[in-house]
């Protein structure tokens, strides 16, 4: 009795912030963070995503995906070209998934309980938390690089093949491990704030990389006395295959913002008001990863004439800096690794650790808060040895990019059932409700027609994702999984929208309906002696409803 009594004092203890009068049952579905943000929490307006979205584009990845287009045989204008379509449609779907949050004031995790059922909801939670671990654990060994790089400029001798390798692998070094495990533990202050006050970060980032980018281009083109022959070599694959280098090169921007997309309501649900996540975002993301991809080209474009080569990482173009300038040159290239550093930290954060936390938060909701949740994705993404990962850094970049295929099955689901089946109406009280009379409780808590249309997404996709990695299959599968995210979101969200014609689902409205303005501070405690707790406080005009009219339900 002793031992049982000190456990639950324990768990108590680590318990975190939750609301009184919650069953058990509903200590599983919520707490604070997974709860609508309040008004006093949503602080991000219209410049804070701008901010945000600037801040996340100046990143080693985008940097370089131009790069693999040219590589692949494009000319720097139809790379440029397909970074702009890509990211403009890449930005379309961010708008669209992260209306609900801006609408609702609600996570992915809550989000995807109106589509895949209450239970349901935990495997696309399981499977973005999964991937944003792993994605943590490389950005931060790219970080790592940078710290490399700014530590290689102020002292010569920390050189990777100076220093004494004690690491067996080939996929590291001391001196590499060394600056990785610096960045990742100067990344664990930067964790500790709640998400609607990171948005500083991100002004701050917006200001500083974009002037150390813009620094590098400059540099770059004066140390080459012009823009150098990339800029003027034309494209060398035509006619069909040009056409599909092009697809492929505007699906890889659109792949690149798979995770985003599917977690764009972590982010704006912080909205002060839903417009304020519409055009910043709109505009922004194809501007902002464009202006990145074109300093990207013209600064490869220039080593091609310093040093005979075209060097598309930029780090390995600064390591360059170093050996063949003196102490002034050395200080340039700190202060641009440093911009480097800072973008590394706050793609991580944005992209990663927020969205792990998040997730974490709906898988076990009694213990784990969205700091708590960032602080386990940065452990195991030191503990998972990314260096790993990157020993072959194609292959690797084509397991991630085929994980879009899974992620936009998700997003067709959720966007079909937001905005074609439910048409805007969510009745949010419900989503935190595990009773089996709830409208998202579905069949033992899993929506079996979102299922069904998930399985579909992926299934279009199988075959084709066979051949990226290795195994001969037909050329109309290759071609169907060159298009795989709009495959997957098209097939997923046709499957649903379908499914749920023939087999109506509940709460549901018969016209357009958001009613996300009138939720300010929702308890979702319940009186488990009353299942009609929520319809009655709903038909008084409660703090939850205030002037809400029910809509017709089909």
């Amino acid at each position: 009795m002793a031992s049982g009594s000190r456990l639950g004092h324990w768990a108590d203890k680590l318990a975190v912030e939750a609301e009184p009068g919650l069953t058990s049952t509903q200590l599983l579905l919520t707490n604070h963070d997974l709860k609508p943000v309040e008004k006093a929490r949503r602080q991000w307006g219209p410049w804070n995503f701008v901010g945000f979205w600037i801040a996340d584009s100046f990143n080693i990845n985008t940097w370089m995906i131009s790069s693999s287009m040219i590589v692949a045989g494009l000319s720097w204008w139809q790379a440029w070209l397909c970074v702009w379509f890509g990211y403009a449609i890449a930005a379309c779907f961010v708008v669209l998934t992260g209306r609900i949050g801006a609408v609702y004031h609600i996570g992915f995790p809550v989000v995807g309980r109106s589509s895949f059922g209450i239970w349901g909801s935990l495997w696309p939670v399981f499977n973005r938390a999964a991937m944003a671990c792993i994605w943590y654990g490389v950005q931060a060994y790219i970080g790592g690089h940078c710290v490399y790089i700014m530590l290689r400029s102020i002292w010569l001798s920390w050189d990777r093949d100076k220093i004494p390798n004690t690491f067996s692998t080939e996929a590291t070094t001391t001196a590499d491990y060394a600056s990785f495990f610096i960045f990742w533990l100067c990344s664990l202050p930067a964790l500790w704030f709640p998400v609607h006050k990171i948005r500083h970060l991100f002004t701050v980032k917006s200001y500083f990389v974009p002037v150390c980018g813009v620094a590098f281009l400059v540099w770059a083109v004066v140390r080459a006395g012009g823009i150098g022959p990339i800029v003027k070599q034309g494209n060398t694959v035509h006619g069909g295959d040009l056409a599909w280098e092009m697809i492929k090169g505007i699906m890889s921007s659109i792949a690149n913002f798979a995770t985003l997309i599917v977690n764009a309501p972590d982010f704006s649900r912080f909205a002060i008001k839903p417009k304020d996540a519409l055009w910043s975002q709109l505009l922004t993301i194809p501007i902002g990863f464009a202006v990145t991809s074109f300093i990207g080209i013209i600064v490869s474009s220039s080593s091609q004439v310093v040093y005979e080569e075209a060097i598309w990482d930029p780090l390995d173009l600064l390591d360059k800096f170093i050996d063949d300038g003196g102490s002034g040159q050395r200080f340039g290239v700190f202060v641009i690794a440093t911009g480097f550093a800072l973008a590394q930290l706050g793609t991580n954060i944005a992209a990663n650790s927020v969205s792990a936390g998040t997730d974490m938060t709906a898988l076990l909701p009694r213990f784990i808060n969205i700091r708590r949740g960032g602080y386990i994705c940065a452990a195991v993404g030191l503990a998972m040895c990314p260096y790993n990962l990157l020993t072959d850094s194609n292959q690797f970049t084509t397991y991630l990019s085929a994980y879009s295929v899974f992620l936009s099955s998700i997003a067709g689901v959720m966007v079909c059932d937001y905005y074609f089946v439910r048409r805007g109406y969510l009745e949010i009280k419900e989503l935190y409700d595990g009773r089996k009379t709830g409208p998202y409780y579905y069949t033992f808590g899993i929506h079996w027609r979102a299922y069904v249309a998930y399985f579909a997404g992926i299934m279009i996709n199988v075959v084709g994702f066979a051949g990226a990695v290795g195994t001969e299959v037909p050329i109309g599968a290759t071609y169907v999984y060159n298009v795989n995210f709009f495959g997957g979101f098209l097939v997923s969200s046709g499957v649903y929208w379908t499914l749920c014609k023939f087999f109506p689902v509940p709460a549901t409205s018969e016209r357009w309906m958001e009613v996300g303005d009138e939720i300010d501070e929702l308890r979702v405690a319940y009186d488990t002696n009353s299942t009609d707790e929520f319809d009655e406080e709903r038909a008084a005009g409660g703090p939850s409803f205030k002037k809400h009219e029910e809509p017709k339900v089909s």
